[in-house]
């Protein structure tokens, strides 16, 4: 399952299954089990990779986004380093250019 996550701006993938994560099954309300960590490297500013919400996060440190999802809002817990610690915001479908990837008609 991907999500979009609010705070970073991007994928957070997560499997569901066994040995993995559960999900409730419903896309409007998503909750999901257990907590959802993702960690990285900042990048340099002007990279591809660099995590413009993470921006108190030093160049070569780790970046944290520890949240739950629950009944559809993400639940950002205080460790994480973005601008949304500590902070409850609304889940958000993917964006249009995830969905229509490889919709074009080919030749």
């Amino acid at each position: 399952m991907h999500l979009w996550c609010p705070a970073c701006n991007d994928l957070h993938p997560i499997n569901v299954g066994p040995g993995g994560w559960t999900w409730n099954g419903d896309t409007e309300t998503p909750d999901v089990n257990p907590s959802i960590k993702v960690t990285g490297v900042q990048w340099e500013p002007g990279d591809p990779f660099h995590m413009a919400r993470h921006s108190s996060v030093p160049v070569g440190d780790q970046t944290v986004c520890h949240s739950f999802l629950r009944s559809g809002e993400w639940q950002f817990l205080t460790d994480s380093t973005h601008d949304l610690a500590g902070q409850t915001v609304p889940a958000v479908d993917l964006p249009d250019f995830l969905l229509h990837r490889g919709d074009e008609a080919t030749p």
